[in-house]
């Protein structure tokens, strides 16, 4: 069973700023660690993807996948996997919420795994996801 997972985090940028940091997609593997290659297979006509290809790596856990991308301006934008090897469902969005030059982002996913893993197991291992993604997309913002 999938549970959704919700962390935000402030970042000293306009909305703006960062999304277009999360719609750099062949820039991942600089800043996210756990990114080997992440290539858009689709744009739309905003210019932005549709469809990307990744293959992460992060120590015990590893995945090779493809996510289906809709955006919202600057405002949100959502994923959903179109397939992977270690994943049966992936839905995710992150939210922007810009007050006076900063921005709030909130990451929210939803994973669910084709291998059994205990429920702590996999509540500790997205928690760590949220906020691993949540601080290198701050510090790659912020530089």
């Amino acid at each position: 069973m999938a549970d959704q997972s919700t962390q935000s985090i402030v970042v000293d940028a306009p909305a703006a700023q960062v999304m277009a940091v999360i719609a750099d997609f062949p820039s991942y593997p600089q800043w996210v660690a756990a990114a080997k290659t992440v290539e858009v297979l689709e744009t739309g006509p905003d210019g932005r993807a549709r469809r990307v290809h990744f293959v992460i790596d992060a120590g015990p856990v590893s995945d090779d996948y493809e996510l289906a991308y809709t955006w919202d301006g600057d405002r949100a934008v959502h994923w959903t996997l179109v397939h992977g090897q270690m994943q049966k469902q992936q839905d995710g969005s992150y939210t922007l919420d810009e007050a006076g030059g900063r921005t709030t982002v909130t990451y929210s996913i939803t994973i669910d795994l084709s291998i059994p893993m205990l429920g702590l197991i996999k509540r500790r291992a997205e928690k760590v996801i949220l906020d691993t993604a949540l601080k290198e997309l701050k510090k790659r913002v912020e530089g």
